[in-house]
């Protein structure tokens, strides 16, 4: 296989294309209206009993608001709203329990957002409580949090650690503190610091961490920098996102100057100096952006071919139920996708109907679960595998060769294609998401989608 030049990368599109993060399929823009409350209750009440779930629990509320940010959230000064909605997340995980068959275990337990610490002590038990009595959490379970260093103390880390919270997500995003400020994140390296101490002291086992490349200003002595200081935290799993600058539709981006912003090919050398500390420093590299010690689950996931793709990112949940709990969240069943409203008042709303709030979704096909597996194999693993393909979905093994063909022609035959199926080679995998993309049978939207570095 020859090497893969920065000419080829930029002649196939890759400074240029804005492209899905495919983690679903078909991606959320092509949801739709024709999934309903009453497809979400029949989708819950056919999971099996003695089954296993994930539950993800959306909380859209932050002290402040981060510029660089594109997540559906709201700052509040207050705590009025808050506990207003753990009201509404309680009624909705009563109604979750009215319909879930009996017997039914939590696999993953994630509490997303938004910043959910920014709970008090309080609301989290009640949380946890209300949790337990929806399902138990099944044997080696695991209980994830996104923890803000800047909104985290003690008492709330003593509440998560005592009801089960065995795995800590801090988001990092850059510790330089001029970037901190262009993209209004100030969180000192010592902040940091203090906030995994605290996490450690409390025997979580798992710690993650979120850092960005792409950001104004980076430079790859800056990553370097940063870097390192994050590798001197010792985490466990390391997520390298690039920034994703969508003014148009997160307006508070407005207030990041794109003027200063990476061009892609300065994108590309970042995320290869970051990816290159992560490797030295001992991590494996999963799938497109992540980085895993030795010990950790995902490690031993790709390891052994267990390794999925889901809302969250990379996992090693094999559970094929994950439930939204909350406004804007997605629940992703066997039969198709859900999404709740939006808006915390609409959602609010119907959970006080008595309903559930779904709001759009999908309703998945063969062809959809076929091409979905084709892109997860793709995004997890490099390797498309023909032989779990044609058992599985029934296609035949000479229509996957001639998809594999048509795939490496449009690619300039950088791709690996045999009978086993096909290979992305290392130097070819910046170009793994429009690989993914020619698998998508789905229109393109580029304005609602990031580059493909």
């Amino acid at each position: 296989m020859r090497m893969v030049t920065r000419t080829q990368l930029s002649r196939l599109g890759l400074f240029d294309a804005k492209v899905p993060r495919y983690t679903s399929y078909p991606t959320a823009p092509h949801f739709s209206g024709a999934v309903g409350p009453e497809d979400f209750r029949s989708w819950i009440e056919s999971v099996p009993e003695d089954g296993t779930i994930s539950l993800y629990l959306h909380v859209p509320f932050c002290r402040r608001l981060c510029w660089f940010c594109a997540c559906r959230t709201q700052g509040t000064a207050t705590l009025g709203p808050v506990e207003s909605y753990v009201e509404t997340l309680k009624s909705e995980l009563d109604l979750l329990r009215a319909h879930l068959p009996r017997g039914v275990k939590l696999s993953r337990l994630h509490w997303g957002g938004g910043t959910p610490t920014l709970l008090t002590p309080d609301l989290m038990r009640a949380l946890i409580d209300k949790i337990s009595e929806v399902a138990d959490f099944a044997e080696d379970a695991e209980f994830s949090v996104e923890i803000d260093p800047n909104e985290i103390d003690g008492a709330r880390l003593d509440v998560l650690k005592a009801g089960g919270m065995n795995r800590a997500s801090i988001g990092v995003q850059d510790f330089d503190e001029g970037i901190q400020r262009t993209i209004g994140r100030l969180q000192g390296y010592d902040v940091t610091r203090r906030a995994v101490e605290m996490i450690r002291e409390r025997g979580v086992s798992s710690l993650n961490a979120d850092i960005l490349y792409g950001l104004p200003d980076q430079t790859r002595a800056r990553i370097t920098e940063s870097v390192q200081k994050l590798l001197s935290l010792n985490p466990d799993r390391v997520a390298l996102y690039g920034y994703a600058h969508v003014p148009w539709m997160a307006k508070r981006q407005q207030m990041i100057p794109s003027d200063r912003l990476p061009t892609p090919d300065e994108r590309l050398d970042l995320f290869e100096t970051a990816r290159r500390l992560f490797a030295w420093d001992g991590y494996a590299e999963i799938g497109i952006d992540h980085f895993a010690a030795p010990h950790d689950g995902l490690t031993v996931a790709q390891k052994t071919g267990r390794l999925r793709r889901n809302f969250q990112g990379y996992t090693d949940d094999t559970s094929d139920v994950l439930i939204g709990v909350g406004a804007s969240a997605i629940s992703k069943f066997p039969q198709g996708y859900a999404q709740n409203a939006p808006a915390t008042s609409a959602h609010t709303g119907r959970i006080r109907e008595g309903s559930f709030s779904t709001a759009r979704g999908h309703v998945l096909t063969e062809e959809d679960r076929l091409r979905g597996r084709m892109i997860e194999m793709l995004m997890c693993d490099f390797r498309i595998r023909s032989a779990e393909l044609v058992a599985r979905h029934g296609i035949a093994a000479d229509e996957l060769q001639r998809r594999f063909a048509e795939m490496n022609a449009a690619f300039d035959g950088l791709l690996e294609v045999s009978e086993e199926g096909l290979f992305v080679p290392q130097d070819a995998r910046p170009l793994t998401r429009m690989i993914a993309r020619h698998l998508d049978a789905y229109e393109l939207s580029v304005a609602g989608h990031s580059s493909a570095i």
